[in-house]
């Protein structure tokens, strides 16, 4: 998932799609202890697209509690 995908998103969305990829990362982990799994880069690439995912909530929390501060003034 790149950036640009990410910043399409809509909040519910990102919401759902962090909840997607801490399972996944999960199943990977569990996988791993079990047996081999095929490509051993997705855990890290999950790891990635989930920073990507929580670093964009932190963006909009921001913009939207700076834009709150804003109007009050």
């Amino acid at each position: 998932m790149t950036p640009a995908e990410v910043k399409k998103l809509s909040i519910e969305d990102l919401r759902a799609e962090a909840t997607r990829l801490r399972r996944d990362i999960f199943e990977l982990r569990c996988r791993t202890t079990s047996d081999k799994i095929p490509d051993n880069s997705r855990i890290g690439k999950s790891r990635k697209d989930l920073a990507r995912v929580l670093t964009e909530q932190t963006a909009r929390r921001a913009a939207t509690k700076t834009a709150a501060t804003a109007a009050k003034n």
